[in-house]
């Protein structure tokens, strides 16, 4: 595969096909794979910029009368890709890290929760190892901490920081995620030590968990993705 910013088949296919990027199709593959996004699903996309992965979610709600909706939140401010998408998506910008889970779980349909968490989010790279598989575990346990909540994990032993508190009330309401029972969580992560620490995590928390590198991800890149299928009640 092409290196870094060569223009190779995924390249060539996004454009084609109208998606703004061509880790469309890392998400593409996650759905034919494992059928995460259903029709009238409602999804929250961390780290959503540029949007190609909004446009692929949006693709499998189905049609308009299914309902469904596709939250993005990203730093960066992420105009809504014209092509894909219709009226049920919208973004905000927002930082994930501090963004507490109940105004999350309120973009929601009937702030009811979501039935898919993807997170695509991923850190500036420095190019030092350790550093960077360290920030890319502390987004991926945020993100883990925002789907399923502080109070499923608390009896674990994590470093995970919940809104700028070590030790939230139990009885705070962000404690709970915004994950619904049987929801699925995809989390990217770099390769490393202790990205293995989240199959440990998450093995009690869902049915099933796996571990997926895309065939659309660059050879230069140490990225993966951690899927966890069915959260458990």
């Amino acid at each position: 595969m092409a290196g870094a910013g060569a223009p190779d088949f995924f390249y060539r296919e996004a454009q084609r096909l109208g998606y703004v990027a061509r880790s469309a199709f890392k998400l593409l593959q996650m759905q034919n794979k494992y059928k995460l996004i259903t029709a009238g699903s409602s999804v929250l996309d961390l780290g959503c910029a540029p949007g190609a992965w909004l446009q692929v979610a949006c693709q499998n709600l189905g049609p308009l009368k299914n309902g469904g909706s596709v939250v993005g939140i990203d730093l960066k401010k992420v105009k809504v890709p014209t092509m894909h998408c219709d009226a049920r998506v919208q973004t905000v910008c927002a930082d994930v890290r501090n963004f507490p889970k109940h105004q999350i779980k309120a973009l929601s349909p009937k702030q009811r929760g979501f039935s898919v968490v993807l997170s695509d989010m991923c850190p500036s790279v420095s190019g030092i190892t350790t550093t960077d598989a360290a920030l890319s575990t502390e987004l991926g346990m945020r993100a883990l901490e925002v789907a399923v909540g502080s109070s499923a994990l608390g009896h674990m032993n994590s470093n995970i920081q919940m809104d700028g508190q070590s030790k939230p009330s139990a009885c705070a309401p962000d404690d709970k995620g915004v994950l619904r029972p049987g929801g699925h969580l995809v989390i990217k992560l770099l390769e490393s030590e202790d990205a293995q620490e989240f199959r440990r995590i998450c093995s009690p928390l869902f049915r099933k968990t796996s571990w997926l590198r895309p065939k659309a991800t660059r050879s230069s890149s140490r990225e993966i993705y951690f899927i966890c299928q069915s959260l458990l009640s």
